[in-house]
């Protein structure tokens, strides 16, 4: 998750907040959300139940976006200033209690959930989607969203930092995380062989959330296209209806759906 005070290490985004001139030109050439429209393709005029609060850099921001997304859920979109510690004041940490993006307000039951993985769990459980098709399969795909991140995110988040100048890794460091990581990408194109999806035989929370941290794989200079399951895997999640790539979907600014 994205963390401080600054300069902070953005423990798993992989980024370190030292180079606020470089963020700057990220931020204005990187991405174009000048049209950007959250949720479900077309959006929509109507009150959203939920509300994300994230910064458009945030992987795990991105994963809970793209949940609602695939579920069909419009959301309203509070953008959280991390340079300036929004995410230190005390309206904000009474609303999470980590001081961390992503948070995720449902103005329906009146939670307001933190850490990626748990609030991808309670969506599933919300809208009726992605949850696995038992109770075997609930497990499981739990199980792989804590796999990923004791032993994925940490190393593609941090190459990934490394690479856009955000963090300074020594030499040994790096190919640690590189090697590691590339371990991990293994685990899934091997799990992958012969199947579409990694729990079950339909898309769940688990896909939803290692995808929100391979799709960012080639930005930590790792070959996707050495992998070919999990190359096939990701063309699947990337067909499905309402699906968006995270410069498409997190905006720069707060944004109503």
């Amino acid at each position: 998750m994205l963390n401080g005070p600054f300069p902070v290490s953005l423990h798993q985004a992989g980024f370190r907040w030292n180079g606020f001139r470089l963020l700057d030109a990220l931020a204005a050439n990187m991405l174009d959300v000048s049209n950007t429209t959250l949720g479900f393709p077309g959006g929509s005029t109507m009150t959203s139940r939920y509300t994300l609060h994230g910064i458009w850099l945030s992987g795990p921001a991105y994963k809970v976006g793209l949940m609602l997304a695939l579920a069909g859920e419009t959301f309203n979109y509070e953008h959280v200033n991390l340079r300036a510690g929004e995410h230190k004041q005390p309206g904000f940490v009474a609303k999470q209690r980590f001081g961390q993006v992503p948070l995720l307000e449902d103005s329906k039951t009146g939670l307001k959930l933190a850490q990626s993985a748990s609030i991808l769990q309670y969506l599933a459980e919300q809208t009726g989607k992605f949850g696995g098709g038992s109770a075997q399969e609930a497990i499981e795909a739990r199980e792989w969203t804590y796999w990923e991140f004791d032993r994925l995110a940490m190393h593609v988040y941090r190459m990934r930092g490394q690479r856009l100048g955000l963090r300074s890794l020594s030499q040994p460091i790096v190919e640690m995380h590189f090697a590691e990581g590339n371990v991990a990408l293994k685990v899934l194109d091997d799990h992958l062989a012969g199947r579409d999806w990694l729990v079950g035989k339909a898309l769940s929370i688990a896909d939803i959330d290692i995808y929100g941290v391979v799709s960012y794989a080639p930005a930590g200079g790792f070959v996707l296209g050495q992998y070919a399951n999990l190359s096939a895997w990701m063309k699947r999640i990337e067909s499905q209806p309402g699906f968006k790539p995270n410069d498409q979907l997190l905006p720069k600014a707060t944004q109503a759906a």
